[in-house]
C-alpha cells in the first residue's frame, strides 16, 4: 500500500502550515534575539503579541493568496509573492506595536530575525516538497511500492539528462536507480539525484552491488549515442543473463526543431548491433549534385534502389524517373515518393534493362543527367542455378544502361557494386566485376563523350531483400532452427541508410573534387569507390543476437544449426583486389581503388558474344567467356543449373 502524503496542494492544509509557522517563527525570532533572558524578557507580551502577529500574517497572506498557489508547482513568483507578504505583515506589526507600546518590549533586530526566519519556514516547504514531487524522493522512501520499471540508464550526456527530467513528472513509468558511463570522473557524482555507480566494462560488478542492496533494475537503457555495436552486443549478453530487457533511447538529434522531445525508450533494433559512428557528409556537395537535374534510378523499387529514391527526392531533383521490373514494388516506392514529396515532377516507367530498345528510348524521352544504376540480380544460390539470367541482367543490362547514357548525354552514371565481385567464387559476384569493368572502360575512353562512370563497391546491406536479416527473423517467427552456412562464415554490413548516403558521398568526390591528390576535378579514370564496412561481422553471431533481441536464449529456446556453405559462397568476402592500388579520398569512409583495366574495343566485342550465348541460354560458352574476361573467378556451375 503506498503511503498518503499531506496535500499541501489544498487551500486549508496550506493555511494551517502557513499560519503556524508564522506563529513558530515570531516565538523562536524572540528566543534567537534574547537567548537566556528570552523567558524572563517576553513574559509579560509572549501571548499577545504571538496572537496579533499571527493575525495579521494570517490576513495579509490570504490577501496574496498564497493559500491558493500550488505547492506542487511552486516557483520564483510565488517566492516572490511570499517575500511580499512577510514584508508586509511586518511593516503592519512594526507599526501595531509601535502604536501600543512605543517597541519598548520588542527587540528591534528581532524583526530582521523574523523575517529571515519566516522566509524560510514558508518558501522552504514549498520547495522541497515540488523537488520531492519532481525527482521521486517519496518514491524512493516507498521504493518498491511506486509501480515505476526500476531500469540502469548507460550514459551520462545530455541524453540521460533530458530523460532524468522526463522521469520527473507525474505519471511517468521508469525509476532510474543509477547511472553507468565511460568518465571516471563522474563515477560517485549526482545528475538530478541519480549516481553514476560504474563503467561499462563493470556493469555486472554493479548489478551484483544492487541486488545485494535488494534494488533490482529490469531493464538497461542505453542512452550514450557513441556506445559501439559491439558494447551494445554484450549488453544484450548480459541483460539475457540476467533476466533483464534491454532498450535504447533515441538521439537528440532525432529530433526536428520545435518538437516536444518525449525521450520514449525503443527496442533494440538490429542496426545498432552494428554501432557505427555518424558518418560526416556533405550535404552541400550532395545538394549541388542534385538539385535541378534530370535523375534516373534504375532498380528503383529495390532496397538500395528505393532508399536512393528516398533521399534523392528529399534534395530536389528537377524529375525523378523510377524505373523497375517489379510492378508491385515500383508502385509502392512512387505512392512513397508522392505522398513525402508531391510536388516533386516524377515518372514510374515499369520495364527491363534487358530490352536496349526500350532503355533508349526512355532515356530519348526523359533525357536524365545523372543516372544511379542499382538493378541486378543479387541472390548467388539463384545466379548459380540461372547463370545466363545473370549475365543478361548483371552485365549486359549494365551495358545497355551505360550505352544509354553516353548515348542520351548523360553527365555520370553511378553504378551500385558489391564485394563479391573481389575475387568472385560466384556467377553473382563474377557478372557484377564485369559489369565494373565495362563501366571503367568507358570512363577511361578519350572519345570527348560527356558522361562519367563511377563504381561504388560496398557489402551487404541490413535487412535488404532476401538478405540474411530477414530469413532469421522469419525463421525465428516460425520456432527456429536459424540456419548458418558455417561457424566462421563472416561478412561486412551497414545499414540501406548509410550505404546511400556514401553513395551520394562518393558520387560528388567523383564528379565534383579533387578526390585524389594531383588529379585534376572531373578526371576520367575508371572510378572506382569503395566503402569503408568497418570489421566483418560473423552470421552465427549475428543469429544469436537476433535471438536475444526477441527475449529467447539462443541454444536454450532456440537452436542454431549449420547446413554448409552454398554454390558459390565464400567464408568471408573482400573490399579489395590484392592488385587494386588504394588511394585516400576527401572522406574518411571511402576509398578509391585504382583497379584494372580492360581494352573497351576488346571487351565490348566479347561483350557481344557473351550475350548471344546467354540469350540462347548456351550455359557452357557464356560461362567460358565470363572467366575469361575475369580470370580471377573460379568456381563451377552447379549441376541444378537451369537451361531453356
Amino acid at each position: 500500500m503506498t503511503t498518503q502524503w499531506p496535500r499541501f496542494d489544498r487551500p486549508y492544509v496550506a493555511a494551517i502550515h502557513d499560519i503556524t509557522m508564522a506563529a513558530a517563527a515570531f516565538v523562536l525570532s524572540l528566543y534567537l534575539r534574547l537567548g537566556d533572558d528570552f523567558w524572563s524578557q517576553t513574559k509579560d507580551f509572549l501571548l499577545e503579541g504571538t496572537l496579533l502577529f499571527t493575525a495579521i500574517c494570517a490576513t495579509v497572506f490570504a490577501s496574496f493568496r498564497l493559500y491558493r498557489g500550488v505547492w506542487r508547482y511552486a516557483s520564483l513568483d510565488d517566492l516572490l509573492a511570499i517575500a511580499k507578504a512577510v514584508s508586509l505583515a511586518i511593516l503592519i506589526f512594526a507599526v501595531a506595536l509601535f502604536a501600543l507600546t512605543r517597541l519598548e518590549l520588542m527587540p528591534r533586530s528581532a524583526l530582521a530575525i523574523n523575517w529571515l526566519l519566516l522566509m524560510g519556514m514558508l518558501g522552504g516547504p514549498r520547495l522541497l516538497y515540488r523537488i520531492a514531487k519532481d525527482r521521486g524522493f517519496f518514491g524512493i522512501l516507498e521504493q518498491g511500492f511506486d509501480g515505476r520499471i526500476p531500469v540502469l540508464l548507460v550514459g551520462a550526456g545530455d541524453i540521460a539528462d533530458a530523460f532524468l527530467r522526463q522521469q520527473r513528472k507525474p505519471g511517468e513509468q521508469y525509476r532510474v536507480v543509477g547511472l553507468i558511463d565511460n568518465d571516471l570522473r563522474k563515477v560517485g557524482r549526482y545528475i538530478h539525484g541519480v549516481p553514476v555507480i560504474g563503467v561499462p566494462n563493470k556493469v555486472e560488478n554493479v548489478l551484483n552491488k544492487l541486488r545485494k542492496s535488494a534494488i533490482r533494475p529490469q531493464r538497461i537503457l542505453i542512452a550514450d549515442a557513441l556506445v559501439t555495436g559491439t558494447e551494445i552486443g554484450d549488453f544484450l549478453e548480459l541483460a539475457d543473463r540476467y533476466g533483464m530487457t534491454l532498450a535504447r533511447l533515441p538521439h537528440l538529434t532525432d529530433f526536428k526543431i520545435g518538437e516536444a522531445a518525449m525521450v520514449e525508450p525503443r527496442p533494440i533494433a538490429i542496426e545498432d548491433l552494428l554501432g557505427r559512428p555518424q558518418t560526416r557528409l556533405d550535404r552541400a556537395a550532395i545538394a549541388k549534385l542534385i538539385e535541378g537535374r534530370r535523375v534516373l534510378i534504375t532498380g528503383s523499387g529495390g532496397s538500395i534502389g528505393s532508399e536512393l529514391a528516398r533521399q534523392v527526392a528529399e534534395t530536389k531533383p528537377a524529375r525523378l524517373i523510377l524505373l523497375d521490373h517489379g510492378e508491385y514494388n515500383l508502385y509502392c516506392i512512387d505512392r512513397e515518393i508522392a505522398e513525402h514529396t508531391p510536388t516533386l515532377s516524377r515518372r514510374a516507367v515499369l520495364g527491363d534493362i534487358r530490352d536496349q530498345m526500350f532503355l533508349d528510348q526512355i532515356f530519348g524521352t526523359e533525357e536524365p543527367e545523372l543516372v544511379f544504376h542499382a538493378a541486378a540480380l543479387k541472390h548467388v544460390p539463384l545466379a548459380e542455378s540461372n547463370p545466363c539470367e545473370a549475365v543478361l541482367t548483371n552485365v549486359i543490362g549494365t551495358r545497355h544502361v551505360a550505352d544509354a547514357s553516353q548515348a542520351f548525354g548523360a553527365t555520370a552514371m553511378v553504378q551500385i557494386s558489391t564485394d563479391k565481385a573481389v575475387n568472385p567464387s560466384s556467377i553473382m559476384g563474377a557478372t557484377k566485376r564485369l559489369a565494373e569493368s565495362y563501366c571503367q572502360a568507358l570512363d577511361r575512353q578519350d572519345s570527348g563523350a560527356k558522361a562519367h562512370y563511377v563504381t561504388v563497391r560496398f557489402g551487404n546491406v541490413l535487412g535488404s531483400a532476401g538478405s540474411v536479416v530477414p530469413l532469421f527473423q522469419r525463421q525465428l517467427a516460425q520456432g527456429g532452427p536459424l540456419t548458418v552456412t558455417h561457424p566462421d562464415v563472416a561478412r561486412y554490413f551497414m545499414t540501406v541508410r548509410e550505404a546511400v548516403e556514401l553513395v551520394l558521398q562518393a558520387s560528388t568526390l567523383a564528379i565534383h573534387s579533387n578526390s585524389v591528390a594531383n588529379e585534376p576535378s572531373g578526371a576520367k579514370s575508371g572510378q572506382l569507390y569503395v566503402l569503408d564496412m568497418g570489421e566483418p561481422i560473423l552470421i552465427q553471431h549475428l543469429a544469436r543476437q537476433i535471438i536475444r533481441l526477441s527475449g529467447l536464449r539462443p541454444d536454450v529456446d532456440v537452436a542454431i544449426e549449420y547446413v554448409g556453405l552454398r554454390a558459390g559462397e565464400k567464408l568471408s568476402e573482400e573490399l579489395f583486389h590484392e592488385h587494386e592500388t588504394l588511394v585516400p579520398t576527401g572522406h574518411e569512409a571511402i576509398r578509391l581503388a585504382n583497379a584494372r583495366s580492360i581494352e573497351l574495343s576488346l571487351l565490348a566485342q566479347r561483350l557481344t558474344e557473351l550475350a548471344g550465348h546467354a540469350e540462347a541460354r548456351r550455359i557452357q560458352p557464356t560461362l567460358a567467356i565470363l572467366r575469361e574476361l575475369v580470370p580471377e573467378y573460379r568456381s563451377e556451375p552447379p549441376e541444378n543449373a537451369v537451361t531453356q
